[in-house]
């Protein structure tokens, strides 16, 4: 069942909600979706700390690492490691978002569920297992595991003039929501560089594009603006992390000055974590996705 911010925004985009439910999410994890999970390299949760501060992470490893050992249970032999902003954070139960993106093919499946740490592991009960349709994905290809020698953490209040620049060029982000009560969800936007637009320090701007009209982001951003943003620098292994809060901007006269845009989403940046080594892969791009507005 979508929640009551999912409607919302089905109706404020003038969506029949008839038949727009939650078609294809269920409880628990089928077969082939537990085979995907066990090829998968890459894992992007997405929490609220005890603050309420929206935070996405990531955790690698090599196939293998995450897997489903009934159906309504993932583990991932991975915590989040240090200065990550979700790292501890899981030493309590709380709701967390999960995405899994096979980067070659463009394939991604999401949980949502609670979870926690058990020893060295992530344990997570799922409440809501789907797939999305591969819009808007890159192709990247796996190159191989490469360690940093040493994980250091940048904490700033505003971007730096590297940040703005690194996220001007993306081409890629995930995004961390939640609501109150309902559950945390972590999801993925892409598109060609520069769709991700940097007016100052403090402040960017995406299109949101025609997707699966259920609106599991902005119904959350309709009911909670705190949100997390996920960058990622593939070829050398840093990771991004943004705190703060988002608003959908419904003026059409704006979105129509952007390519594809339906209509746009404002972040406010509170807190910045740059990671040294936070992502200990290499991926290099292939091809940007035929669905990306010119």
């Amino acid at each position: 069942m979508l929640h009551q911010g999912e409607h919302a925004v089905q109706r404020r985009a003038g969506l029949s909600t008839d038949g727009l439910g939650s078609a294809g999410v269920r409880a628990t994890i089928p077969p082939v979706a537990a085979e995907f999970l066990s090829r998968q390299r890459l894992m992007v949760l997405a929490a609220a700390d005890d603050t309420g501060a929206a935070w996405a992470g990531v955790l690698t490893g090599p196939p293998g690492f995450a897997t489903a050992p009934d159906d309504r249970t993932v583990i991932a032999d991975r915590l989040p490691g240090t200065g990550d902003p979700l790292a501890d954070l899981f030493d309590t139960e709380r709701p967390v978002g999960m995405l899994m993106i096979e980067p070659a093919t463009r394939r991604r499946m999401r949980v949502n569920g609670r979870a926690r740490r058990h020893g060295d592991q992530l344990l997570v009960r799922t409440e809501q297992v789907y797939s999305n349709c591969p819009k808007y994905l890159q192709t990247r290809a796996y190159i191989d595991d490469s360690p940093a020698a040493r994980r250091t953490a940048l904490v700033t209040g505003e971007l730096t003039t590297g940040q703005q620049q690194w996220i001007a060029a993306a081409d890629t982000f995930f995004i961390g929501t939640y609501a109150a009560g309902l559950g945390a969800d972590a999801s993925h936007r892409g598109g060609n560089p520069g769709f991700v637009t940097v007016p100052g320090s403090r402040r960017l701007t995406w299109p949101d594009y025609v997707g699966n009209s259920m609106y599991m982001t902005l119904g959350n951003l309709e009911l909670e603006p705190r949100c997390g943003l996920l960058f990622l620098d593939w070829e050398n292994g840093h990771t991004l992390h943004l705190t703060g809060r988002a608003r959908v901007d419904w003026d059409q006269d704006r979105a129509a000055a952007v390519p594809g845009a339906q209509r746009l989403i404002d972040f406010d940046v509170e807190r910045v974590i740059q990671i040294a080594g936070g992502l200990p892969q290499r991926w290099s791009f292939d091809k940007y996705s035929r669905f990306n507005p010119a």
